[in-house]
């Protein structure tokens, strides 16, 4: 790169003593394209005045500094001052080389520098600092970019970036010092960052970003507190990259302290004219339990309710906490006291250049006028992020026109929110297949996502349209509309199937932790290709039968509120009632409890459920196999249609389902020693269940099918992993009780579902 020359008189530039001049002309020379009056607006000389050296230095600073030049020179000769410069080239053209990771194209636009513009070294320094950056942000923190001139004729340059990018600059370890109830291995299950794994390819968070730390410590500050340790809190993060800048070593100093669990509870009232009573009544934290701010959140949250329920404006509910290091307890006081009036003036919205403003203010309890809660502000700003439309939300209040007021500031900063995908699924029963998927989550700005699903395998075709408007009428209220085409071609049976369904459906909440929904399916099925040597039973229930039904589903699921962090519940309760129009006349009840808790240092994640449902038949109504239950995946280790009553008369001896099912499972998932960013872990897992129960149980030689519960149980090892393409699990099962009939399955590979 051509470095920049300036000559003066030796006198100018030593501070040796010189008489004042005087210039009665100025000569420019080596200008080529910049006009000499640019040049002298420059320079600035005042012909026929007494010019000192100082004022020459000054002219040629400014000159120097125009960052028009190359060289410059000022000399004075006589009465006449000659400047000569040498202009920067042009620039011919840009290029890049040696890039791979980052395109031309991209590169271009982060640099300054233009073709047919003025070359600069210092634009040229900084685009090539710009692009080091730019490698940077992939995690490429060895990134070299050099710029290099190639001279051409006419004064002209062509520009080229020399780039080494580098190997991916990765996290090699994250370890932790201070840290006693948890290992390392749970620590880093918290963390946002991960160690570089076996996906390092595909997996982007193995990369070290400084703006991912303070998150980090919130992250773990947040998962102690949760599990009692108050005094907790992260004292030191120490980055250290490695001498080739191709690894960092991330080391979190941390300090534990005790663990509390809650004293005394008390509920008091400062206020004269409130009554502590209603308030106290909700309550939610018992003596003797662990330490954790969200129960203390949830308390907090419903006597707020009261309060407005009370119309009791500026109430302010104030946890105080006292320590007593002694028993490490947590003696706690919910006080009720006068909060300053301070309202809301308005909430301002900017950056949602796709999204309605009315979709983020929905998340705010808080309108203009009410009274101010800064709790509320900050729960709203976590519904917020929690949309998952936004790259970046930042909520924050600012005083408004007065010291009564309050301004909410809401910058959100928008990313995409839709996706296409084309890709390949495998089942051990329906083999290879194709899909492709049109989902959008925002869609037209308005919060609502809308789905599209076509897939198809070895005899099963199936397209799904989905859409749910989350606020529906402007109020917690979901709205659901799903359309479905399934198709299944002797899949697990010597029979096809086809259904065509409609379903709307409407849900809404109606406590803490439950909702309801309530729905309506038609279906068109169709029962068709039965073949011969299939059971009697079957082939008189060959044909077509519409579904009319009304239904509704109850959901209760304290991860909704996260009162326990190391264990979740769940219920659900559903019924169907067939028979308002349509062939089928049926009432269908299921239901399901479960729990999932962590034990041995949280290393080690419990899971048991409990399944049941029961399919009755009214009028002259007799169920036919669409109706019934098959098994399913209920009880691992047998074919979905592998286990209930069969025509042991007939020749291929069908899965003739059952109006009856129970289900019981239990499984175990831990660690297997491999590095847990490579995302491995193994299960043990016991099922336990039946289907029975038929209404037609005359077979094809005139008996009776043996429809009677017969219970069936399977045991196996699972492989968990988690990988670019979503959550896979390996299932080896043995089936340990089983009747002869039975179709049992050792193996089978599935999408991995949580709790």
């Amino acid at each position: 790169m051509a470095a920049l020359t300036i000559s003066v008189p030796a006198g100018l530039l030593t501070g040796q003593p010189a008489a004042a001049y005087v210039f009665n002309d100025v000569r420019i020379q080596g200008a080529q394209r910049i006009e000499p009056a640019t040049i002298l607006s420059y320079a600035n000389i005042a012909r026929g005045q007494n010019v000192s050296a100082g004022e020459l230095n000054d002219a040629l600073q400014r000159l120097q500094g125009s960052g028009l030049f190359e060289t410059v020179e000022i000399t004075p000769q006589g009465g006449v001052l000659v400047i000569n410069v040498t202009e920067y080239p042009t620039i011919n053209q840009i290029s890049f080389e040696g890039n791979r990771r980052i395109k031309d194209e991209e590169l271009a636009q982060i640099a300054q520098s233009q073709p047919r513009r003025v070359y600069q070294p210092s634009r040229a320094i900084s685009d090539a600092r710009n692009i080091a950056e730019a490698y940077a942000t992939q995690g490429r923190l060895a990134a070299r970019v050099d710029p290099k001139i190639i001279r051409r004729s006419d004064n002209r340059v062509d520009l080229v970036f020399e780039i080494r990018e580098g190997d991916v600059t990765e996290i090699e370890r994250i370890s932790f010092t201070g840290n006693r109830a948890f290992s390392d291995r749970r620590l880093r299950q918290v963390l946002e960052t991960k160690q570089a794994g076996i996906l390092r390819t595909f997996i982007r968070a193995d990369t070290f970003a400084p703006e991912r730390i303070p998150l980090d410590e919130q992250l773990l500050t947040d998962f102690y507190r949760s599990r009692g340790y108050a005094d907790f809190r992260v004292q030191a993060v120490a980055p250290e990259i490695a001498r080739e800048r191709d690894a960092f070593y991330i080391t979190f100093n941390i300090q534990e302290g005790p663990r509390y669990r809650f004293g005394s509870v008390n509920t008091v009232s400062e206020i004269a004219s409130v009554d502590a009573g209603p308030f106290a009544a909700q309550n939610r934290v018992d003596r003797g339990d662990i330490y954790n701010p969200a129960a203390i959140d949830n308390t907090i949250r419903r006597m707020e309710t009261v309060a407005i329920q009370q119309g009791l404006d500026f109430v302010s509910i104030e946890p105080r906490v006292t320590r007593n290091p002694s028993n490490q307890t947590l003696d706690l006081t919910f006080a009720l006291t006068r909060g300053p009036r301070i309202f809301v003036e308005r909430i301002d919205i900017e950056g949602n250049t796709t999204t309605l403003d009315q979709v983020i203010r929905r998340q705010f309890n808080t309108v203009e006028g009410d009274p101010f809660n800064p709790r509320e502000i900050r729960n709203a700003a976590e519904r917020i992020r929690a949309l998952g439309y936004f790259a970046d939300a930042q909520v924050e209040s600012r005083q408004g026109s007065n010291q009564e007021q309050v301004i909410v500031d809401v910058n959100v900063e928008e990313q995409p929110t839709g996706s296409l995908s084309f890709g390949a699924s495998y089942g051990v029963n329906a083999g290879v297949g194709l899909n492709a998927s049109l989902n959008e989550s925002n869609f037209l700005g308005r919060g609502q996502t809308l789905g599209l699903t076509i897939s198809t395998a070895d005899g099963d075709r199936a397209g799904v349209v989905n859409f749910v408007e989350p606020y529906f009428l402007g109020r917690d209220l979901k709205f659901g509309f799903s359309a479905r085409y399934n198709e299944t071609e002797n899949l697990n049976s010597d029979y096809d199937t086809r259904t065509i369904s409609i379903r709307p459906s409407i849900e809404f909440p109606i406590s803490a932790n439950g909702r309801l929904e309530l729905r309506y399916n038609i279906s068109k099925d169709r029962l068709s290709n039965v073949e011969d040597d299939s059971s009697i039973i079957l082939q008189d229930e060959e044909g077509e039968r519409t579904t009319s039904a009304l239904g509704y589903s109850y959901n209760w699921d304290t991860r909704l509120t996260g009162l326990d962090p190391l264990t979740s519940y769940k219920l659900r309760f559903s019924q169907d009632f067939a028979g308002l129009g349509g062939d089928v006349k049926t009432v269908t009840t299921t239901a399901l409890a479960g729990i999932e808790s962590n034990a041995w240092r949280e290393e080690v994640t419990l899971r048991a459920e409990v399944e049941a449902g029961a399919l009755h038949a009214y009028g002259d109504y007799s169920t036919w196999i669409l109706d019934r239950f098959r098994g399913g995946n209920r009880i691992r280790g047998f074919e979905p249609n592998g286990i209930g009553p069969r025509d042991l008369s007939a020749p291929n001896q069908d899965g003739l389902g059952g109006n009856y099912f129970w289900a019981a499972r239990a499984e175990a998932q831990f660690p297997v020693g491999l590095p847990e960013e490579y995302g491995i872990t193994g299960g043990l897992f016991a099922d336990v269940g039946s289907v029975w129960g038929l209404d037609n149980t005359v077979g094809s030689d005139g008996t009776e099918v043996d429809d009677d519960m017969y219970v069936r149980a399977a045991v196996g090892a699972s492989i968990f992993w988690t990988t670019p393409i979503g959550p896979l699990r390996f299932n080896f099962s043995k089936a340990i009780r089983k009747e002869d009939y039975d179709e049992d399955q050792n193996f089978d590979l599935t999408i991995s579902t949580r709790f």
